[in-house]
């Protein structure tokens, strides 16, 4: 950045810039680190702890999240109203049906600093259950971050090339029989 003058350098490193990030098939613990990371601004080479200078992240196909395991049906979000009897348990598949979103923005809420800074942190968090945004977020966008888990293929998004080039551990031979 030396060829941009100082008050050029100073506008890129304070300015809010946006981020798009794609959720299918990843791990929503995954996705909520890198928002995290950028809500807080600690990508940031001004970055201190007091000061607000996180940028915007768009989170898209939360519908399209994956857990490992059977974490759908044993992990459990709890609540309570405040009243007599206002205990509430609902499973990530209960509350994933209901809202598609909500997983990634507790993940998220959860990772982010118990301080007065996170509900306005929160604001620039952005989720859409699917990959529709709207325009005036879409012409805001600088960057698309790159997934932390590789999304495997499908069986039938492989090519025969793939298939024949693939190595085989075993193949039988001619008077082979299955018992």
């Amino acid at each position: 950045m030396s060829s941009f003058s100082k008050g050029a350098q100073q506008w890129a490193t304070f300015a809010r810039s946006w981020y798009l990030l794609d959720a299918k098939m990843q791990p929503p613990g995954k996705i909520a680190e890198i928002c995290k990371v950028l809500l807080q601004g600690k990508h940031k080479p001004v970055y201190h702890a007091l000061s607000d200078l996180g940028d915007h992240v768009v989170v898209i196909n939360t519908r399209h999240i994956a857990f490992s395991g059977n974490k759908w049906e044993q992990k459990v979000y709890s609540s309570h109203t405040g009243y007599p009897g206002g205990f509430k348990q609902v499973t990530a598949a209960q509350l994933h049906k209901k809202d598609p979103t909500a997983i990634v923005k507790l993940a998220t809420y959860g990772m982010l600093p118990k301080n007065l800074l996170r509900r306005t942190m929160m604001q620039r968090l952005h989720l859409f259950a699917d990959d529709n945004i709207p325009e005036e977020m879409r012409k805001n966008l600088v960057e698309q971050l790159s997934q932390p888990r590789r999304v495997p293929k499908r069986l039938d998004e492989y090519t025969q090339e793939e298939i024949d080039a693939f190595p085989r551990v075993w193949t039988p031979s001619k008077d082979f029989r299955w018992r």
